[in-house]
């Protein structure tokens, strides 16, 4: 029986424990994957935690994949072994309802089939994933720089490519973290008068290296105010994850500005009625995409040479990752490999 490596929770809570699992073969409609590169990201804390209620135990995390086919189901068309492919967040393959058709990834959440979640990820060898799920490596991104790109770079790119603004108009990105050092290269690839907004002066190099035409200290200035002598904000990307300073930007929105949250914040975000009406503001939060979206983020990432900050570990290493990850010392992804 051959086997494989992984990394599993075998409970909510519990520690994380390298095993042997059988290595799996791919049933109708499934590839397998041979897994050269998953990036750990936050929601990683839902299966780790058990946040995500009707989790099945043990179950190996990991959403952010990138690797080569391996081995080919029944019934599948268009991919064959030897493609290198990625997998993230999916939903829609589960024959539930018919919303991924629409384009209507949000809906599949009352259905998911997540890896990682609902079932097992990328902290493995190997992994088997529906074939609607899957999202083609273009040859100029590596494992490692691709593998971020399935969750983190979809959901930056995905929303500013959505949010309606159009090239000179003024996008801020609210912090410079796992999420947002990838939304300020794609907001400045895609020509829009990029702000980067962050606390302290000392991370205003790296901005200005990613591609921001402004920065703004949150420590020193009225963030709000800045942007409104810019003319006000068409779009506020906020991936920080304080409702605080995110709504520290509001003010800041021109009329028709638009929030859009991509951040988890614990804290409540709280708004003026009267501030919404009055500059027809809209607040909306936004997930990751598709794998077609995927796709399209790392096609655009390579055309334009953006590419992921990472810190890659060895996949016996998942637990130091997580915690550098959790704990915001991470800069700015961590990527395991196998």
């Amino acid at each position: 029986m051959a086997t494989m490596r992984a990394v599993q929770v075998a409970q909510a809570s519990g520690p994380f424990v390298m095993v042997e699992h059988e290595i799996p073969q791919p049933g109708v409609g499934e590839v397998r994957i041979k897994v050269q590169a998953c990036g750990i990201c936050h929601s990683d804390s839902l299966t780790k935690e058990g946040h995500w209620p009707g989790i099945q135990y043990p179950r190996v995390p990991g959403h952010e994949i990138a690797g080569i086919i391996d081995a080919v189901g029944s019934g599948v068309a268009g991919w064959s072994a030897g493609q290198r492919v990625g997998v993230g967040w999916h939903g829609g393959h589960c024959g539930y309802c018919n919303s991924c058709r629409r384009g209507d990834f949000v809906a599949c959440l009352i259905a998911p089939q997540v890896p990682g979640i609902t079932m097992d990820g990328g902290y493995a060898d190997y992994m088997i994933a529906p074939a609607g799920a899957l999202a083609l490596i273009p040859s100029e991104l590596s494992p490692v720089e691709a593998a971020p790109l399935m969750c983190a770079g979809v959901t930056t790119f995905n929303s500013l490519r959505n949010s309606g603004a159009r090239a000179g108009e003024v996008v801020a990105i609210v912090g410079i973290g796992g999420l947002g050092h990838l939304g300020i290269q794609f907001a400045a690839k895609m020509g829009f008068h990029t702000v980067a907004v962050a606390r302290g002066a000392a991370k205003e190099p790296l901005a200005k290296k990613l591609g921001a035409q402004l920065y703004i200290d949150s420590q020193t200035k009225d963030v709000a105010a800045e942007l409104l002598k810019l003319g006000g904000a068409k779009v506020v990307l906020a991936t920080a994850t304080s409702g605080k300073a995110i709504m520290a930007t509001f003010g800041g929105l021109g009329v028709n500005g638009k929030l859009i949250v991509v951040g988890a914040a614990p804290d409540p975000l709280e708004v003026s009625a009267l501030s919404l009406i009055g500059g027809r503001h809209a607040i909306m939060g936004w997930p990751s995409g598709s794998s077609i979206d995927s796709q399209d983020t790392m096609a655009f990432s390579a055309l334009t040479g953006i590419r992921p900050m990472n810190e890659v570990l060895p996949l016996e290493r998942a637990a130091e990752g997580y915690d550098r990850m959790m704990s915001g010392d991470a800069r700015f992804r961590v990527v395991l490999t196998t």
